[in-house]
């Protein structure tokens, strides 16, 4: 009966549990796997899966709100949500100038009070600008459009 190493949830990041040459109880070291493939992080800090990157290759963001928002920063939004059971008020209007967006938040600034609102992406409808938004479209790896 032949004896194999346990499971190292942490071999993929190249920490070996068992660092010394004598591995216990007869386990012999399993060759190491393949790195994964580095991937481009967006400033979330999360990966975009499936675009490699490599040496050279222009890093295209994927459409998404909060990268469109991040592209505007500075215009002036009208944010317009909803409140689920909420018995003041069901629907609200935020208009104000955007200071930053996350995956699940906003950041509008009132320039006539001065007050600031954080607004979660969760309640949001939908959102209007006066002006064009910026917009840079999505690419496929290999320019495709």
């Amino acid at each position: 009966m032949s004896q194999q190493m346990p499971y190292n949830p942490y071999s993929s990041y190249g920490f070996d549990m068992y660092p010394s040459a004598q591995y216990p109880y007869g386990f012999q070291q399993q060759p190491q796997q393949q790195q994964p493939q580095m991937v481009p992080m967006q400033p979330s800090g999360t990966m975009i899966p499936g675009i490699p990157f490599a040496p050279g290759q222009q890093f295209v963001e994927e459409s998404y709100i909060e990268n469109i928002l991040r592209l505007n920063r500075g215009k002036v939004l009208t944010v317009y949500q909803t409140f689920e059971n909420n018995s003041q008020w069901n629907a609200k209007i935020f208009r104000g100038v955007l200071e930053n967006a996350g995956r699940d938040h906003i950041i509008l600034s009132d320039p006539q009070t001065g007050k600031r609102y954080l607004l979660l992406m969760v309640n949001t409808d939908y959102i209007t600008a006066d002006e064009e938004l910026n917009y840079i479209p999505p690419q496929l790896p290999g320019g495709i459009r």
